[in-house]
């Protein structure tokens, strides 16, 4: 009797123990992988990025990618872009790679006749475009989605000059790396950021931060706005470069609309 009593034990306890595993197992929470990091600089710059994921490979391989040297443009159709800004509650995220402001529902553009929904608009410094060989101190993008899912970037080069009262008040509010700032009862709207003259180059292109997908619909004004010396200086404070290089055109087009 002792001895199958103690071989009842050593099997219970062998059952109990293999119960704990398969509990700890199963109530272990799954850690979600990380999604690579890219950055402007250091082994994750933009020469890199292809190499950094599997979804990246458009940044490497892609023929029709983003910025570009707009030179030579083919003039096209009277401009056909018109905005149905609104004005939203303030919400900025500090997202480690740049300045975003997000946008509430609402406010559209309409190119050639297709209604796009703004998402939210963000800065680059130098500009990422180039307009006949020459940078502008910062770039704007304005990004923004239609119904079946294809995107539109609005582009407005930043020339320094007279301070611009918008970007004033979003500079004052920018969080800490990794935060969003809300400022409910402060509407701003974005409207404000476009040029009088709506005159545009458009082109086929892609985003310009991984993961470069193309297909996007490329807008950029003619006509630049400004912004002062020290609204350049905060923001180069911040990211002292978050530009992507130059992409060849490759066999595409850029059309200038007046």
């Amino acid at each position: 009797m002792d001895v199958i009593t103690r071989n009842y034990g050593k099997k219970l306890m062998s059952l109990l123990a293999i119960a704990l595993v398969t509990l700890a197992f199963l109530t272990t929470p799954v850690l979600a992988a990380k999604p690579p990091q890219w950055s402007y600089g250091g082994t994750a710059n933009p020469t890199q990025w292809g190499k950094l994921s599997d979804d990246f490979t458009m940044c490497e391989f892609g023929k029709d990618q983003s910025p570009i040297n707009i030179k030579n443009p083919i003039e096209d159709v009277p401009a056909k872009i018109s905005f149905d800004y609104h004005p939203t509650p303030l919400s900025i995220i500090n997202n480690g790679h740049t300045i975003q402001v997000n946008y509430a529902q609402g406010s559209t553009v309409s190119i050639s006749g297709e209604k796009y929904s703004l998402l939210q608009f963000h800065f680059h410094t130098p500009s990422e475009h180039e307009i006949n060989d020459r940078a502008s101190a910062m770039e704007l993008h304005l990004v923004h989605r239609n119904e079946a899912g294809k995107l539109a970037v609005v582009g407005v080069m930043l020339n320094e000059g007279k301070s611009n009262p918008l970007i004033a008040e979003i500079w004052k509010q920018i969080p800490n790396i990794g935060e969003t700032q809300t400022i409910s009862d402060r509407l701003i709207n974005a409207e404000n950021l476009l040029p009088s003259n709506k005159a545009y180059y458009s082109y086929s292109g892609s985003l310009t931060t991984p993961p470069c997908s193309e297909g996007v619909s490329w807008n950029i004004f003619v006509e630049p706005i400004t912004v002062s010396e020290e609204q350049i200086a905060t923001f180069t404070k911040i990211y002292q470069v978050d530009a992507r290089p130059l992409q060849p055109i490759n066999n595409r087009v850029v059309l200038l609309h007046h």
